[in-house]
């Protein structure tokens, strides 16, 4: 649906702001060659996405130039038109209202929080949001899910708004790079490569990652995960990476053998007085390390194993405090049940059995 707006109106300002962030088709704007083009794309930048599609029109509706993005449209170098035709594509739409939306927000009388973030101010937002959508991927519930990639796509549409302010990149530029990364990445889908097996296709993976960063040496890659990585994720990510280069212990003895000299140390360190704090922590990340290279030699993802005994802990905690609650003749007391609290250790182990046995 193709909407007309006259810039000549007195309201053309408002009316535009508002078409920016509706459920609306495409826009012809009429009459505005004539306004101060400086100006005008200023104000644009204000209510629409820096993706916005812009085309530049004659008086008869022939195409002087376009179509451009509003990011790379520079009114100095086009010649003279009379309407500008800003196409919001059916397949897009609402990305493009979601990023003018972000714009709006962003603009100087719009909402003064995100007016004062930054890209450092909103990376816990990345994070806390990336945890929820992973949260929401494991409860299976598509509408939560829905929910919780849109909070994440925000933070992606909110970094690159900011720096398309500071003209260094937007959110066509940043959908263009992992597009071009990805077909770069796939020979065997987007070229002739044929692979022979999955390990080849790994082989080649890896070999195109480092085609990509050829002066990047495998420590400086560690230090990378260790750097930007959570800590068991970069910790496993770490142990694989050595062991491609050769570094690895000849049988899982040694793992089970290095444990157990972790253990001890950090056992030492507790016991030492007076205690050296850096010391303990870093006995127990050395026996941390070595838990998650033994799992990495089974298969196993301790980082996943540790999200799933964290979430059977607190169904089994939870268990417990509906236990103790519920009337019981087995348990000392006024017959009506109570809360965990001021419960004896005997009590309390009877109470996690049967909530294990609930909650295996």
């Amino acid at each position: 649906m193709l909407q007309t707006l006259d810039s000549l109106q007195p309201d053309w300002q408002q009316a535009l702001a508002r078409w920016s962030t509706a459920e609306q088709g495409s826009l012809l704007l009429k009459s505005c060659g004539g306004k101060d083009l400086g100006e005008l794309r200023r104000f644009l930048q204000q209510v629409c996405a820096p993706v916005q599609s812009v085309t530049l029109l004659a008086e008869g509706l022939e195409v002087v130039a376009g179509p451009l993005t509003l990011q790379s449209w520079d009114p100095q170098t086009t010649g003279h038109f009379a309407h500008l035709y800003l196409e919001r594509p059916a397949s897009t739409l609402h990305l493009s209202r979601l990023a003018a939306i972000v714009a709006r927000l962003r603009a100087p009388d719009g909402c003064p929080w995100d007016r004062a973030q930054t890209p450092e101010s909103l990376t816990p937002y990345i994070l806390e949001e990336a945890y929820e959508a992973v949260a929401a991927i494991r409860g299976g519930d598509p509408a939560a899910i829905a929910d919780e990639l849109g909070d994440l796509l925000l933070q992606v549409v909110l970094q690159s708004q900011i720096f398309a302010e500071q003209n260094h990149f937007d959110l066509e530029a940043v959908a263009a790079r992992i597009a071009d990364k990805l077909i770069r990445r796939h020979p065997h889908v987007f070229g002739e490569a044929v692979p022979a097996d999955l390990a080849e296709l790994h082989r080649s993976w890896e070999q195109i990652k480092q085609e990509e960063q050829p002066d990047q040496n495998l420590g400086q890659k560690l230090l990378h995960y260790a750097q930007s990585l959570p800590p068991l994720m970069a910790a496993l990510k770490i142990s694989q990476k050595v062991v491609g280069a050769g570094f690895e212990w000849p049988t899982v003895k040694g793992i089970w053998a290095k444990i157990r000299e972790e253990e001890a140390e950090l056992r030492q360190e507790l016991e030492r007085d007076p205690p050296d704090p850096a010391r303990q922590a870093a006995e127990l990340g050395d026996l941390l390390f070595a838990l998650v290279d033994l799992g990495r030699c089974y298969g196993l993802d301790a980082a996943q194993a540790l999200a799933q005994t964290n979430l059977r802990f607190a169904r089994r905690f939870l268990r417990m405090e509906e236990l103790a609650q519920e009337p019981t003749g087995s348990m000392p007391g006024d017959g009506k049940g109570s809360m965990l609290k001021g419960r004896s250790l005997q009590e309390l182990e009877v109470l996690w059995q049967q909530a294990k046995q609930d909650h295996p």
